[in-house]
């Protein structure tokens, strides 16, 4: 079994504390830039490194009579470093602050997601491996189409988390954008070697061009990624939910000892975990559309996108690090009955041949519209009176002037649906 999942990692990157710690480290790095190039003394910037610190209880106490959260840290910073602090912020604007430490945390949080994936993806492969020629009925329209495995069913998730890794890291790639470029973003009173020093130092690339902000497609294509890769949890989350419905019953969330299903039935096992998934993924879409909202703002900066991002971003990067997680416990855990998957695929009496007795009679001669109504004849026949497909078909004159037995037991065989199934594994990269 996996563990009980806790978030500390993911949770310690949007903390308050996380969050100051950057603003400071950013405000000393900007000092040594500029000590660097001898624009302040260099003692000075040795200073603010040594005694550079702050109390968070104090910078929020200092923000009741400010009403600015910057401005509060950098007088409790300023306090405890002494004259050195007169160079503190020198040319920087607030934004400045913020706009590089929501990088540097979004930064961290794709490398927390796409760990997540990876850890999620082995254990699907594991899986899609155990059940590579587990056969059942694939579906469409909810209905009965032609078999399947339950391994390639997992092999289509694993393929489907290899985008999603492969979206974090080339939206990481436009998130890691760093600015210390003044109030408009025009280096005014700021050497724009500072602002690169800076932005190196925090594994960071500095804007080709900012305003007083870093632009908010940026934060948009974050999130709009975020919310497809929950989307693509809640696909999965579906997929298992559908095949835990009781007449189906082909998988089961794990139910452990001492679990309670409902407050009034005590025979209900149900699908919570999946269920609370799909709830899940809603909040972030829901999110990336706030963040979607906040590409167009007044000129070079209005506010109105800070106080929806204090909200979205660091929810929906918690919010997704557990769905991954509780989506690897669950696939994980699962349980799988094959025979009950043997028992629905051979619920509509073989139906599921159709396509391969209509091919086999197409090769045999028979023009494709007398064998499509040739068998569909035969199929509704099963549909209606029982009897299975194959007996059904030798009874079809059209049928069995072109097939013999032999060759209606060989369509009717659902082997032929897995011939391909190791090489499909194999051009995903899933050994075993």
């Amino acid at each position: 079994m996996i563990e009980r999942y806790s978030l500390p990692e993911m949770r310690s990157v949007w903390t308050e504390q996380r969050k100051l710690e950057i603003w400071l480290e950013i405000e000393t790095l900007a000092c040594e830039a500029m000590a660097d190039i001898g624009q302040i003394p260099r003692e000075d910037a040795e200073q603010i490194r040594a005694k550079g610190a702050f109390d968070i209880a104090n910078v929020l106490e200092i923000e009741k009579r400010t009403n600015h959260d910057v401005i509060a840290f950098l007088e409790d910073v300023a306090w405890r470093v002494g004259p050195a602090a007169r160079w503190i912020h020198q040319g920087l604007t607030s934004s400045d602050l913020l706009d590089t430490t929501l990088a540097v945390q979004m930064l961290q949080s794709c490398d927390i997601l796409a760990g997540d994936i990876r850890k999620l993806r082995e254990a699907v492969a594991k899986r899609a491996v155990e059940h590579k020629f587990t056969p059942m009925i694939g579906r469409s329209h909810g209905i009965h189409a032609e078999p399947i495995t339950f391994g390639l069913k997992l092999a289509l998730m694993y393929d489907e988390f290899s985008r999603a890794l492969e979206r974090i890291g080339q939206m990481r790639e436009r998130i890691r954008v760093g600015k210390i470029s003044g109030a408009v973003g025009t280096h005014a009173h700021l050497d724009p070697k500072v602002e690169k020093s800076v932005c190196e130092k925090l594994g960071l690339k500095p804007a080709d061009l900012s305003t007083q902000i870093i632009q908010r497609d940026r934060h948009a294509e974050f999130m709009t990624t975020l919310a497809l890769v929950a989307s693509s949890v809640d696909r999965w989350a579906t997929e298992f939910r559908h095949l835990q419905r009781t007449e189906v019953l082909e998988v089961e969330e794990y139910f452990s000892p001492g679990q309670k299903g409902s407050s009034a039935m005590p025979h209900k096992r149900n699908p919570i975990t999946g269920e609370r998934l799909s709830g899940l993924a809603r909040v972030i879409r829901g999110n990336a559309m706030a963040a979607l909202e906040n590409v167009a703002l007044w000129h070079e900066r209005d506010i109105s996108h800070s106080s929806v991002e204090r909200i979205i971003l660091p929810d929906s990067c918690t919010l997704l690090d557990y769905m991954l997680v509780t989506l690897t416990k669950l696939v994980a855990n699962l349980l799988v009955y094959p025979e009950n998957m043997r028992r629905n695929m051979e619920l509509t009496g073989g139906l599921y041949a159709s396509q391969s007795a209509l091919l086999m009679l197409t090769e045999k001669g028979l023009d494709r519209k007398d064998a499509y109504e040739a068998v569909q004849r035969a199929a509704m026949k099963t549909w209606k009176d029982g009897g299975g497909l194959a007996k059904n078909l030798s009874e079809e004159p059209t049928v069995s002037r072109h097939l013999s037995a032999s060759d209606i037991e060989k369509a009717c065989a659902p082997e032929r649906h897995f011939r391909f199934v190791d090489d499909k594994f194999r051009a995903l990269g899933i050994e075993g």
